[in-house]
């Protein structure tokens, strides 16, 4: 799933591809992909656009008083493309969700599609991004300057859920998702089970460096990167999500998961869980 550090690099990307450029065409082509009809997506056509933005894992094209506003959820991605055809596109069982075609140069847009079965992806048009739901509800964003070490152990104090969740809820921090999560942990030398609100000042201030410092540099390594390049810069640039059974770059302990529903946790047990392996309920079932 792309989070902030993607996104980020993808609002800048269509910021300097879009602004100032007209709309010509919007196809939508999956409806499921659409959570809002009025207005409606061909009002964008004929409008200039005048910034790309994010608010958390969203993304937020505005044109003309307008706002296009995207969550790529697990599977989704937007594609650039200079060579789009001018006939709309046929809806189908293919990955393709949306398409929007700009007047200038002829051929220059951009494609959202979403792999799998599972179509979570989203698309809004609104006047205001407040009335996007998950907008609505976001916390603060970890890279906004006014989010202080102050503000981060606020937002913990009280907080009997494990640091892993608490990382992950939007409404707590926007942005941050399973990959970065397991990324600032390790970087913290925490469990992903310990109690947030059990954190004392050292603690608290270790996993905010953490968090801001892992966050910037995904942002940096993405910087400038063409829309189509992100998805493997994140994966080559992870440490310890998605590397099970691999050596901790830190350490060379091998880095263990834990294994839920629809989701997976990795950590390196010499950094962070002071050698113990976590349980995990999920594999001591099927072993059984």
């Amino acid at each position: 799933m792309p989070e902030l550090p993607e996104v980020e690099a993808l609002s800048v990307f269509l910021g300097e591809h879009l602004v100032g450029r007209t709309v010509a065409k919007v196809h939508p082509v999956a409806v499921s992909a659409l959570k809002t009809y009025a207005p409606p997506l061909t009002d964008l056509e004929g409008r200039t656009v005048d910034a790309v933005t994010r608010h958390g894992k969203f993304l937020d094209v505005t044109a003309g008083g307008l706002h296009l506003v995207v969550h790529l959820a697990r599977a989704g991605w937007l594609r650039w493309r200079e060579n789009l055809p001018p006939e709309p596109p046929h809806p189908g069982k293919g990955p393709l969700a949306l398409r929007v075609l700009l007047a200038e140069p002829a051929g220059a847009g951009f494609d959202l599609t979403e792999a799998g079965t599972q179509k979570r992806l989203a698309v809004y048009c609104v006047q205001d991004p407040a009335e996007v739901p998950g907008i609505a509800r976001l916390g603060p964003d970890p890279l906004d300057p006014a989010f202080t070490l102050e503000a981060f152990a606020g937002l913990l104090a009280g907080e009997r859920r494990r640091l892993k969740g608490v990382l992950r809820d939007q409404g707590v921090l926007a942005g941050v998702g399973n990959a970065y999560s397991d990324e600032v942990l390790h970087a913290a030398r925490m469990s992903p089970y310990k109690l947030a609100a059990s954190l004392d000042e050292e603690e608290t201030a270790r996993l905010y460096e953490a968090l801001g410092s892992t966050l910037r540099d995904a942002v940096e390594r993405s910087r400038g990167l063409a829309a189509g390049l992100l998805k493997a810069e994140k994966k080559s640039g992870l440490r310890v999500h998605g590397r099970a059974g691999q050596p901790c770059p830190v350490c060379g302990d091998t880095i263990r998961e834990v294994s839920h529903r629809d989701s997976a946790l990795q950590y390196c047990p010499t950094c962070q869980t002071g050698g113990r392996p976590l349980a995990d309920r999920r594999m001591s079932r099927l072993l059984k």
